[in-house]
């Protein structure tokens, strides 16, 4: 009826919701698909993925022209490589399993600690803060694999000091901003210690932006896993890695595509698929985007 108020509406509508899950389905099936394969690898792959066979070398997958036996193909020593593919997707389950909560857990205690403390101790911190941040992760993982050899244990030691930094400097951002606010006042009035206002009041109101930052750096852990093991910082040659299996196939490029193209199709997926699982995450916990989309 004409002179009534227009209805408001508040919050995303229905269509926008469906198409915002929709965009979650995917990614979310395929990181599913992803920990499956990692987790089931000894169950779920056909061969074993160390096993030599000189007598099939270089199969094209089936739908090259290939057999069923070898449905993805084989590399240039006769490896099948679906059940590499699998186990590789296992390696990287395991850096980003400890780097990802590793990083989360230093960065955001020295961040808290450098945001509360702020004067000299805030100060060193940041400062060693932008010396790692300055600091050329490739000739580090180079530097340290000359020292001491190649291994997973390297790489992993690498990317922790390579991806606490942007936790600590966001978290200390957060904190010095919240600090200032009338919740953090009322409860040093009322006599609340540090350690308290920490856990009770500045730590959940950063909880957020930390499952933001974790979400995203799935997907470059994996990359920069994959990228070190192709320098040969990594998993020693012949480990079923994919950063191994595509630093190995790339001699045989010009008679075989596949033992280089799948690996790399497979940390091309991951890759996409983190980055809009972390876009998703940031829309659904930042107020100032939920409505956006």
């Amino acid at each position: 009826m004409a002179g009534q108020p227009a209805a408001v509406q508040l919050g995303p509508g229905r269509g926008v919701r469906w198409r915002r899950w929709l965009g979650l389905s995917v990614p979310a099936l395929i990181a599913l698909a992803l920990l499956v394969a990692g987790v089931g690898a000894d169950w779920l792959a056909p061969h074993d993925p160390e096993f030599i066979n000189l007598g099939a070398r270089l199969q094209p997958p089936v739908f090259d022209g290939g057999s069923w036996d070898y449905a993805l193909g084989t590399d240039q020593v006769g490896r099948d490589i679906f059940s590499r593919l699998l186990h590789g997707a296992r390696i990287s389950l395991i850096v980003v399993g400890i780097v990802v909560p590793g990083a989360a857990l230093i960065g955001t205690l020295l961040g808290l600690i450098s945001g509360w403390a702020g004067g000299l101790i805030g100060q060193l911190l940041m400062r060693l803060v932008d010396v790692q941040l300055a600091m050329p992760a490739i000739l580090f993982a180079v530097l340290l694999a000359a020292l001491v050899g190649a291994s997973l244990r390297n790489v992993i030691i690498i990317l922790l000091i390579w991806t606490w930094p942007s936790y600590a400097r966001l978290v200390r951002a957060d904190v010095l901003s919240l600090k200032q606010r009338d919740f953090v006042t009322a409860s040093r009035a009322t006599g609340a210690g540090p350690a308290w206002i920490l856990r009770k009041h500045l730590f959940p109101n950063v909880v957020n932006s930390i499952v933001i930052i974790m979400t995203l750096e799935v997907a470059l852990v994996i990359l920069a896993e994959a990228a070190l093991t192709f320098l040969g910082v990594g998993a020693p040659p012949g480990t079923a890695s994919w950063g191994v299996m595509i630093s190995e196939g790339r001699d045989f490029m010009s008679v075989a595509w596949w033992p280089i193209w799948l690996p790399g199709l497979a940390l091309l997926t991951i890759a996409l698929t983190g980055n809009l699982m972390g876009d998703w995450v940031r829309d659904a916990l930042d107020p100032r985007l939920r409505n956006l989309r």
